[in-house]
C-alpha cells in the first residue's frame, strides 16, 4: 500500500492549473522555494526527499539514546526510593541524568521540526492551503507532512482542525468562480469506485474483537472448571462450553479476516487507479477516512 500512496500526490498539477488564481499562487510561490507545484515528479521527489530527512531526523541514534536514559533515571529513582539501604540522595542522583535525557530529546525534536519546516516543504503547505481555499479538493494529506503521528490518519475537515506541529494553514475560502486556466481536449474521468471498495470502507473499521473475546472465553471457561474440580461442584464443568463457543468466535474472526483481506487488495488497486488517473490530469476528490488509513498504514495487512 506505501507504493500507491507514494504515487498519490494530495493534489496534482492538472488539478492546480484548473484554477489560473491557483496557478499563479503555485508560480509566485515556487520562484520563491525554487520549486516547480504544478510538476507531479518534482513534488513526489520532493516530498519523498523530505520524508526521508524528517524520518531520520526524528529516529537518529540521540533519539534512542535520550529514550534510554529517561527510562534508566526513572527506573533508578524507583527503585532508589523502595529500597530502605538507599537515602533520597541516591535517588536525586538520577536527576541530573533525566535533565541531559530531556535536553537531547529537545534537540532530536527541534532538528524534526526544522526538517517539516524546509522552505520547499512549508511553500507546499501554503500551496495546499490556498487550493483549499480555491475548492480544489485534497485527495489526502500525509499525517507526517503535518506534523502528525502516522496512526493520525483522519482529518476532519479539509479548511484546519489539525494539531500537528507544522499543520496546513487555513485562509479564508473564496467563493468567486474563476474561468479555468486553459480547456483540456479530453478530459481524464476518475475510476468509479468498485462494490468491492465501497464494502471494504463500510466493514474497515468493524470487528478487531474476536480474539480478545475468545481468550476471554477460554480463561472464563478455564477458570470455571477449574473452581468446579477444588470445590467439587458438577456445575461448574458447565463452564466447559465456553471453550467451543471461544472456537466459534475465533473462526468468526478468521472469516471476516479473509474477506477484509480480500476486500482490502481491490482496496489498494483502486488507490493505484486514483494516483494513474491524477497522474493523467484528472481533479481527484478527497478520499474516505477508510481509505486514508490504508493509505498511510493505519491498517495493518
Amino acid at each position: 500500500m506505501a507504493d500507491a500512496g507514494a504515487d498519490l500526490l494530495p493534489i496534482g498539477g492538472a488539478a492546480l492549473a484548473s484554477d489560473p488564481r491557483v496557478l499563479a499562487a503555485a508560480h509566485a510561490i515556487g520562484a520563491r522555494t525554487g520549486v516547480d507545484y504544478t510538476n507531479d515528479a518534482a513534488v513526489s521527489a520532493l516530498l519523498a526527499e523530505r520524508r526521508k530527512a524528517a524520518h531520520d531526523a526524528q529516529h537518529r541514534p540521540l533519539a534512542w539514546l535520550s529514550g534510554l536514559m529517561m527510562v534508566a533515571a526513572v527506573v533508578w529513582g524507583v527503585v532508589a526510593l523502595d529500597v530502605p539501604a538507599l537515602d533520597r540522595r541516591t535517588a536525586l542522583a538520577a536527576v541530573p541524568v533525566l535533565l541531559v535525557a530531556i535536553a537531547m530529546y529537545t534537540r532530536v525534536h527541534k532538528g524534526w521540526k526544522r526538517e517539516l519546516l524546509h522552505p520547499a516543504l512549508a511553500g507546499y503547505r501554503e500551496l495546499l492551503g490556498v487550493a483549499l481555499a480555491h475548492g480544489l479538493p485534497l485527495a489526502h494529506v500525509p499525517p507526517w507532512l503535518e506534523g502528525r503521528p502516522a496512526y493520525d490518519s483522519t482529518s476532519t475537515d479539509q479548511m484546519g482542525n489539525r494539531k500537528g506541529a507544522t499543520p496546513i494553514p487555513s485562509y479564508p475560502k473564496v467563493d468567486t468562480p474563476a474561468a479555468p486556466a486553459s480547456a483540456a481536449p479530453v478530459p481524464v474521468a476518475v475510476p468509479p469506485k468498485p462494490a468491492a471498495v465501497a464494502e471494504y470502507e463500510r466493514i474497515a473499521d468493524a470487528g478487531g474483537w474476536h480474539d480478545e473475546a475468545g481468550c476471554l472465553l477460554i480463561i472464563a471457561g478455564a477458570i470455571g472448571a477449574g473452581w468446579a474440580w477444588s470445590e467439587t461442584e458438577p456445575i461448574g464443568y458447565g463452564a466447559l462450553a465456553l471453550i467451543p463457543l471461544a472456537i466459534i468466535v475465533w473462526l468468526a474472526g478468521s472469516r471476516q479476516g479473509g474477506e477484509k483481506a480480500q476486500l482490502r487488495a481491490e482496496a489498494t488497486e483502486y488507490v493505484r487507479a486514483i494516483a494513474a488517473a491524477q497522474a493523467a490530469g484528472a481533479q481527484v476528490p478527497e478520499l474516505s477516512p477508510q481509505l486514508k488509513k490504508l493509505l498511510h498504514g493505519t491498517y495493518a495487512p
